[in-house]
């Protein structure tokens, strides 16, 4: 049976990746959703080649090309900032591939929960400001989450629905970045053009900034706590720059699971689409004997000042995640677009989480309060 599936983020990296499974599936899957930000050129080549029932594109300013170089075509076409929450409810889709970096993503994934759909998560911001909430919805709709982060699709794999009173902690590793041996004065000095050349990974330019300042791996740390349900004590970060082990789980009798591949994104992909059930889709294999040697190393919290940001906001909860990530949106933003150096991101991220008054088990309302606080704090701080 075809299983039909909408991608939210389509014109991303995550998004065409995940396009591109669908592509080698061999006809296990359709697509019935596609949504975009702003990118209506590549949204529109996109729904002429997969013809969905719905496509939703957010920057309502490019609305008018897109609905007509759809004319022809019999696509319902939702725009403006509800757009990807109506193409959710408009979609039969059985899967929602959620690829929307940001909290941009929060609406869809909340409105294909609330459907108690299965969702292919990659949009690990919004478990950061509103992980509680996610998690409620998804738990009271029946819906399924399974993430394609590559980090907590291995604790996934390694977990295999095991009983969490028998997991010690989780290892998240981090490549650690096109920085990794920079000395911290030399990281004034860094362009978003060297930023954005990440050695191991081809991401989007906001992850991948993300990614050497650690800010992804602070993001990762509070994502792995709300998928699943881990106290902050049991969670550890690694370097690992091979970017072959891509986390591990260490249960109570010692024993210590590693889930190990390419580093390619497709491979969580195809894991999420197609779980509980594996696929033979043809990607790149690990081969064993061309392998580098791997190494691990401790992450340096002097070097990385990120990684105890992600640690105080699993500690705290409330608001305070949503704060962290809106002031580091505003904060990756300012910096790719010249209004502060590379080594001030994490700074401006802590001097506006030390001014924020934490509000405890916070509605959908406080939370997008906090997140709008935190970026007018953040643009003024630049």
């Amino acid at each position: 049976m075809t299983e039909r599936v909408a991608v939210l983020g389509s014109t991303g990296s995550v998004g065409r990746s995940a396009l591109d499974v669908i592509d080698k599936a061999r006809g296990r899957f359709s697509i019935d959703g596609l949504a975009a930000g702003s990118n209506w050129r590549v949204l529109l080549e996109q729904a002429r080649k997969y013809r969905p029932s719905v496509v939703a594109l957010g920057n309502e300013s490019h609305a008018d090309p897109l609905r007509e170089g759809l004319s022809d075509l019999a696509i319902r076409l939702c725009v403006g900032p509800d757009a990807v929450t109506e193409l959710v409810g408009l979609s039969s889709a059985d899967t929602v591939v959620c690829a929307i970096s940001g909290i941009a993503a929060l609406a869809g994934m909340l409105a294909a929960a609330k459907r108690g759909l299965k969702l292919a998560v990659a949009s690990k911001e919004a478990f950061v400001a509103a992980g509680r909430i996610v998690m409620q919805t998804a738990a009271e709709h029946g819906a399924q989450i399974i993430p394609i982060d590559s980090e907590h699709c291995a604790i996934h794999q390694a977990l295999a629905g095991r009983n969490g009173e028998e997991v010690r902690r989780v290892i998240l590793t981090a490549s650690g970045g096109p920085f990794l041996n920079m000395p911290v004065d030399g990281l004034r000095s860094v362009s978003p053009t060297q930023a954005l050349d990440h050695p191991t990974w081809q991401m989007g330019p906001k992850t991948t900034v993300d990614s050497g300042t650690m800010m992804n791996k602070a993001l990762e740390i509070v994502e792995a706590q709300w998928l699943f349900g881990l106290a902050p004590e049991a969670i550890d970060v690694v370097v690992h720059p091979e970017a072959v082990v891509h986390s591990m789980v260490e249960f109570i009798d010692g024993t210590l699971l590693a889930q190990m591949s390419t580093p390619d994104m497709r491979l969580p992909i195809v894991y999420a689409l197609y779980h509980p059930e594996r696929s033979d889709i043809p990607l790149a294999p690990l081969d064993l004997t061309r392998m580098r040697p791997m190494t691990f190393q401790k992450a340096d919290p002097a070097g990385f000042p990120a990684l105890g940001l992600g640690f105080e906001v699993a500690r705290r909860r409330g608001t305070l995640g949503a704060v962290m990530n809106a002031a580091n949106e505003e904060a990756v933003s300012g910096f790719l677009g010249g209004r502060i150096t590379f080594d001030r991101i994490s700074s401006l991220v802590a001097d506006v989480m030390s001014r924020h008054t934490v509000l405890d088990n916070p509605d959908l309302g406080q939370i997008l309060e906090a997140d709008r606080w935190a970026r007018q704090e953040a643009i003024g701080w630049m």
